[in-house]
């Protein structure tokens, strides 16, 4: 049993007629940073409020630090810190106010409050507005104070449920600087949920998830390196076409997939010379590393964004 991780052993949980999880499987080991990647409604925040005691799983076990969720649920909150996707925030109090309400519900003894709360914020970078309202704060301001209550009791393990939503670029970069900071002072386990790769990319492990189903659990690097090589994307005429064409007169399997042909070879610029031989009048070639997008791409047979674009339909 990993004692101050996480485990998730053959957990799934229905809605009425509809599976929201299947058999999901995973560990977590002490002070790890897991990312959950996948498409919108793909079980992901299903996963997260089940270890976060806010859901029963229809089947299955979960673990965090030791304990059983669904018997032991009080002891598991005890260890957990927790970002919601939607704020837990009161807009109408100030910084300080939200923290030192969350550090009373915690039962931070109060000498220590004052200090616990000081230290929340200035590791978030959000000291200069205690005094400020939350809803005068931006979007990535309001994030990072969000983070700073969710540490206050310095928790074992923190969750974060799409923390990054609604963020520009900047603001995202600001939140995960917040984060892996605390995680260092800290040393905390981090469990987070996303739909973009490069949040993901960071990760010490990734979860591929989709159709409530974990397609695949690694670090960044083995899940990259699974693919095999470069990927090749080759761009001129029918698609379709294309992609036979290049496995009938090269041999290379390749697919039809956003308007090009693409396939996988060990040594892919070394492959362009015999494709614009083969295929005269091509309109691009080009040769990239694999990403984790084309890790999902690889296991589920659909991009991340068309899987997006199916849940919110």
């Amino acid at each position: 049993m990993v004692e101050s991780g996480i485990e998730v052993e053959r957990v799934s949980h229905r809605y009425g007629a509809r599976e929201a999880l299947a058999d999901v499987s995973f560990s977590v080991a002490p002070g790890q940073s897991v990312a959950l990647l996948g498409p919108n409604g793909g079980g992901k925040t299903t996963l997260l409020r089940i270890l976060a005691t806010l859901l029963l799983p229809t089947s299955g076990t979960a673990r965090i630090a030791g304990e059983d969720v669904r018997r032991e649920p009080q002891r598991v909150r005890t260890v957990l810190g927790v970002v919601f996707q939607s704020p837990g925030l009161d807009k109408k109090l100030t910084v300080g106010e939200n923290l030192g309400y969350q550090a009373r519900l915690t039962g931070i003894r109060r000498a220590e409050r004052r200090t616990r709360i000081a230290r929340a914020l200035e590791a978030t970078g959000v000291s200069a507005r205690r005094a400020e309202k939350v809803e005068k704060l931006s979007g990535g301001l309001a994030r990072r104070v969000d983070l700073a209550r969710a540490f206050l009791a310095r928790p074992r393990i923190l969750l974060l449920d799409e923390p990054t939503v609604g963020l520009d670029p900047a603001a995202r970069r600001d939140f995960w600087s917040a984060t892996a900071a605390l995680r260092a002072e800290t040393g905390a386990t981090i469990l987070y949920t996303t739909h973009l790769t490069e949040e993901a990319r960071s990760a010490d492990r990734v979860g591929l998830v989709d159709r409530g189903r974990l397609e695949a659990f690694d670090s960044p690097d083995v899940l990259t390196s699974s693919i095999g090589g470069d990927l090749v994307t080759v761009r001129g005429g029918d698609p379709v076409s294309l992609a036979a064409g290049i496995e009938e007169r090269l041999g290379w399997k390749a697919r039809a997939l956003d308007g090009a042909a693409v396939f996988e070879h060990p040594r892919g610029a070394e492959v362009v010379v015999r494709l614009a031989e083969a295929f005269p009048g091509l309109g691009s070639i080009s040769v990239a590393r694999p990403t984790l997008e084309d890790v999902f791409l690889r296991r589920t047979g659909r991009r991340m964004d068309t899987a997006d674009e199916e849940a919110r339909g």
